[in-house]
């Protein structure tokens, strides 16, 4: 019947019409995955990109990674060893810094004792000046020079004990050693303190 054909033309119509809204969901979803994908892989190079940017700045601050290593030639240093010169150089800069502190620490003990001397040099340079003529206990110049080869007696032992004369490069070195040593304003004081001390146990 008429009726019928026009259905079945109608039906045959419908379904040769192509679905859009399935292939838009299709199309979609696939640009989204790419859009992640594509995200994914930009990050992945950023990091990449900092982790190089890192080990080339590690190269040029520690100096040892510029110096040439001959076991490996011209190449490229690798990660590991840019990261095991870079521990080593750290280690040598703590090192560096507790010898450091060591010397300051010395270096103010050195200069309290030179503020004690410079305390005891103005006291008798004072006391000199409110008695200018006092003169009675006045010692002679043998006792003055007893003074002297007293602390000389006593350098001397110390040098003696100290310097050795394999050669004159060691004897330069020691001698320096000994005087870094031994002839610290500290040292110098407690030895004039013990020979004044025993000389004036002696004289009175």
């Amino acid at each position: 019947s008429v009726v019928s054909r026009a259905n079945s033309i109608g039906s045959t119509s419908a379904s040769s019409v192509p679905n859009t809204d399935d292939e838009d969901s299709d199309y979609q979803q696939e640009s989204y995955k790419d859009r992640r994908r594509r995200a994914h892989t930009q990050a992945e190079q950023k990091r990449r990109d900092a982790i190089k940017r890192g080990y080339d700045d590690l190269q040029t601050i520690v100096p040892t990674c510029q110096q040439q290593d001959f076991s490996i030639g011209s190449q490229k240093l690798s990660k590991a060893i840019v990261l095991q010169k870079t521990i080593d150089y750290i280690q040598f800069l703590h090192k560096e810094k507790k010898k450091q502190e060591e010397e300051v620490s010395t270096l103010r003990k050195d200069v309290t004792a030179l503020k004690i001397m410079k305390v005891n040099y103005e006291q008798i340079v004072k006391a000199h000046r409110d008695n200018p003529h006092e003169g009675k206990d006045q010692v002679s110049d043998q006792v003055k020079f007893n003074v002297f080869q007293g602390i000389m007696d006593s350098l001397f032992q110390s040098f003696n004990a100290s310097i050795s004369v394999a050669s004159f490069q060691e004897l330069s070195a020691c001698v320096f050693s000994w005087i870094e040593e031994h002839c610290k304003p500290q040292t110098l004081r407690d030895i004039v303190l013990g020979v004044l001390h025993q000389l004036k146990n002696q004289l009175y």
